[in-house]
């Protein structure tokens, strides 16, 4: 396994260009790559109020651009101006209740969001290219043992299905146009487990409604509370995307493809089981209301990551508890209006250094 210090390095001044860095997962990408001493730039919608990017003002700390990831000219523009090594593409519509309600965007924004990106990185300075999809992609049978990247891919509701055509597309563009000799693109897929932490508040997800019950004194409304998820600290996935990334960028052909990221067997748990440990690391009441859930959702997903562990030498490096507990303690944070990016600081450092933290 390459050292610390040797993945910094390579980072270092490098160009690189994130779709989607307003987003829960894009901010907390492009703090890490900062701490590294990347030149970031970032193409997404604009921030909302509230959101993690603004609160940690990154809007000050990097470049970026306020369009649609469908808009093709203008985001041709951006990479013909800055001219990115890599490129990681988050930008998508990404709930899946929303998914339902607006499925013609969904497919729009993730499908063709996709097509775009792929299509401006034939020709020019991209050399490494992860497309962040999510391990909804699969044909879920409600199996339970861990899918694996050569698993059947599907999708019942719009969000999911939409996720596997963009894993379909990029195949189709990897093999059409980067996978002949002389080609140094190198394209990979990245399918990532529930991701959690301190500042996502997307509606409908587990963590941000507990944490918005919390604060409101609400109660906290579960639809499938013995639902078995994958879940992981969203530094988890982040940690592979960058190992794969620099792999790609180093040997595209032995690294392109198709890869899984997440929990050991022990992270994959209950919602039920979730809530208690995180309350009781919050150390605040909650009432819980359990009802039917208003739209599909399969009730067993774990992932098969061997490909991961054994080829990028990436491992969990949290447990379940570990990653509750830096959740607890960001919150702890955010209601003391403390200094949020500094806190986002410290649990990217820690992480790195592969300890847990104390609640």
């Amino acid at each position: 396994m390459e050292s610390l210090e040797s993945i910094v390095s390579f980072w270092r001044g490098r160009k690189v260009l994130i779709t989607g860095a307003t987003g829960f997962k894009g901010t907390w990408l492009s703090l890490w790559l900062l701490q590294m001493g990347a030149q970031v730039f970032g193409y997404s919608l604009e921030a909302e109020s509230g959101s993690l990017f603004e609160v940690c003002k990154l809007h000050t700390r990097m470049r970026s651009i306020t369009a649609d990831i469908r808009d093709r000219t203008a985001y041709q523009s951006v990479v013909s101006e800055f001219q990115p090594e890599v490129v990681f593409h988050l930008a998508a519509q990404p709930l899946v209740g929303r998914s339902f309600a607006e499925p013609y965007e969904t497919f729009s924004v993730n499908v063709m969001g996709t097509a775009n990106v792929l299509d401006c990185a034939r020709d020019g300075s991209v050399r490494s290219l992860v497309i962040v999809t999510t391990d909804k992609c699969y044909e879920n049978r409600e199996w339970v043992w861990g899918y694996r990247e050569t698993d059947t891919l599907g999708g019942y509701d719009p969000y999911s299905s939409s996720k596997a055509c963009a894993e379909l597309v990029a195949s189709s563009y990897r093999q059409s146009f980067f996978a002949q000799d002389g080609k140094t693109v190198g394209v990979a897929t990245a399918r990532a487990g529930n991701v959690i932490g301190g500042g996502d508040w997307a509606a409908d997800r587990l963590v941000p409604d507990l944490l918005r019950a919390v604060m409101s004194g609400a109660p906290l409304v579960l639809r499938h509370s013995e639902s078995i998820r994958p879940w992981q600290h969203v530094l988890e996935p982040l940690w592979g995307y960058l190992l794969l990334a620099q792999r790609l960028h180093e040997s595209p052909r032995e690294h392109e493809g198709a890869w899984n990221f997440g929990p050991d067997v022990n992270g994959s748990q209950s919602v039920s089981l979730v809530v208690s440990n995180l309350v009781e690391k919050i150390g605040r009441p909650l009432r819980v209301v359990e009802e039917s859930g208003t739209f599909h959702e399969t009730s067993t997903l774990i992932l098969d990551c061997a490909k991961a562990r054994t080829q990028l030498g990436w491992t969990p490096r949290w447990t379940l508890d570990e990653a509750l507990g830096s959740i607890a303690e960001w919150f702890e944070v955010y209601l003391q209006h403390g200094d949020i990016s500094e806190a986002c600081s410290n649990q990217i450092r820690r992480f790195t250094r592969g300890s847990g933290c104390d609640v």
